[in-house]
């Protein structure tokens, strides 16, 4: 999050700056990609009462039971809605599957995975990113994003964890049937691994950075830097394992984890993670 908005807005500009150059395009306007501990995904429930005489479910049903899963979502104090994706529904109490508008019923109930951020952070990074001449579009879920970009069709189809090693969070997003059906943030990143490098080795920040991404470790007794490491992916891979325990699908993403982001640049992070 923002705390000097001067601060911010000389980074945005200069990275719009290096993208005109890099790509020949005036950028005027941008979809802002949300990241930090304040981001939270939740799933909710909630249902409607099929509004037609003849029962057949409009998209405004369909629509309120969105609605209805948005006002259902505890501890809503100062957070924005960035996504509401719907996951599954019932009508009249047997799951359907695939679009309900068009079908009959009395009721129609949703779960939707909700994606909330702060409402001051998002405001603050409105502000710095329009200061600096751009204007913003939408925002979108740094996970989500990513995962545009990170994953195939087929991974989010047979179920996946998408997990963004950043500097200071781990942020990650599980998909299966093609759905994002749960997001989290834990605040540990790869800046942790760094500091205890220098902390353990004895050696300036800038060396530990350099020395974690494998380059210059001929002088550094290799088991040491390795005991270091793994203490810290332990750290961060136990919290994603215990994530997946807690909504039931641990050793059940045929896909796997892909791991993406600043910190998934160490160099024997693939056998850690196996490990």
């Amino acid at each position: 999050y923002i705390i000097n908005i001067n601060d911010a807005v000389k980074s945005v500009r200069a990275a719009v700056e290096e993208a005109e150059q890099n790509s020949g395009v005036r950028i005027r306007e941008a979809f802002l990609s949300v990241g930090g501990v304040g981001l939270e995904g939740a799933q909710t429930t909630g249902a409607a009462i099929i509004s037609r005489a003849d029962s057949e479910i409009t998209e405004g049903d369909v629509e309120r039971a969105h609605r209805a899963c948005e006002q259902n979502l505890p501890n809503a104090a100062n957070k924005r809605i960035l996504h509401t994706i719907p996951i599954s529904y019932i009508i009249d109490g047997k799951p359907v599957y695939g679009r309900p508008s068009g079908m009959k019923g009395l009721k129609l109930e949703a779960r939707c995975l909700i994606v909330t951020c702060l409402d001051q952070h998002l405001n603050d990074l409105i502000r710095a990113v329009e200061e600096a001449g751009v204007e913003v579009i939408d925002a979108c879920a740094a996970p989500i994003a990513a995962s545009f970009v990170a994953l195939t069709k087929a991974q989010r189809m047979a179920g996946c964890v998408l997990a963004n090693i950043g500097a200071e969070t781990v942020s990650i997003v599980v998909y299966e049937d093609n759905l994002p059906i749960s997001l989290e943030v834990f605040p540990i990143g790869s800046t942790n691994i760094t500091n205890d490098i220098a902390l353990g080795l004895k050696i300036p920040l800038e060396e530990a950075e350099i020395v974690k991404m494998g380059k210059g470790t001929h002088q550094i007794p290799r088991k040491k830097l390795n005991d270091i490491v793994l203490a810290r992916l332990e750290d961060m891979f136990s919290l994603v394992i215990a994530h997946l325990k807690k909504i039931g699908k641990h050793e059940l993403l045929p896909a796997g984890i892909i791991l993406t982001g600043g910190g998934s640049g160490i160099e024997t992070i693939e056998d850690f993670a196996r490990a």
